[in-house]
């Protein structure tokens, strides 16, 4: 994702990554620790950055009090409830803290639009009337679990629900289905609520690929919630397996 958005923009961005979870294919220019948050707020000020984009996934940082600069104790108060917090709790915490300090939150698909698609089935494949049917069980799944702030995505077949996305991640969890599965739906969608700035669900070419080897029959995506990376290239893959995708308004 970092990349996508990065290469999308009409001038070079300013990267900057947690230590440990830098992106593999991007260069930042400045690496930081969650404990020296104030000292990366002043740097990016000194380069004249005004816009935040945050995107690419983060492994939640362990805290270590030796690191901590001057500039972050105002924020530590802010940082530790969010630590405390859910995946969204955390985010709405995070972006609350650099719009404090003057910064526009930017979301990914509002610094490159082309990553949300239009609404409707653009495959060869078609969604079935069973496909409508795990669609709207998977509207209740996804709304347990944004009660429970876990995660985005969703299995669901005719036996009911196969499988429930966890930390580990989309592709873990299709690596995971059983036989139950087969012929069932990969759903996914934002949380109900949630801060679209930040953590909007993906998919992409691999999504394609690993739903396939799962023997689902297709991937049913929120509409505007849902950003798809590579999409034509995503799209030759869904037909090449015979796999629908359906970018579908989610019901009120």
């Amino acid at each position: 994702m970092p990349t996508v958005v990065a290469q999308a923009l009409p001038d070079r961005p300013v990267i900057c990554a947690l230590e440990h979870v830098a992106p593999t294919s991007l260069k930042p220019d400045h690496v930081f620790r969650l404990e020296r948050l104030g000292g990366l707020l002043k740097w990016l000020k000194s380069q004249g950055v005004s816009e935040i984009c945050m995107c690419g996934a983060v492994r939640r940082p362990v805290f270590d009090w030796k690191y901590l600069d001057f500039a972050t104790i105002l924020l530590l108060p802010r940082i530790l409830r969010a630590l405390r917090r859910g995946d969204d709790g955390a985010l709405r915490i995070a972006i609350d803290i650099f719009e404090s300090a003057g910064f526009k939150v930017l979301a990914a698909h509002e610094a490159v639009p082309d990553l949300l698609p239009d609404y409707g089935v653009p495959t060869l494949s078609q969604p079935s009337p069973e496909a409508d049917r795990l669609a709207r069980l998977g509207d209740e799944v996804s709304a347990d679990q944004g009660r429970q702030d876990l995660g985005q995505a969703c299995v669901v077949a005719r036996s009911g629900i196969a499988a429930r996305e966890t930390d580990a991640g989309t592709d873990a969890m299709l690596s995971s289905l059983g036989q139950g599965a087969r012929g069932g739906v990969l759903y996914k969608a934002p949380k109900p609520g949630q801060d679209r700035r930040a953590d909007l669900p993906t998919i992409g070419p691999d999504t394609a690929r690993n739903a396939a080897e799962a023997g689902l029959a297709g991937i049913v995506i929120e509409a505007e919630g849902v950003m798809v990376l590579n999409f034509e290239e995503t799209l030759k893959r869904l037909d090449a397996e015979g796999l629908f995708l359906w970018i579908r308004e989610r019901p009120e």
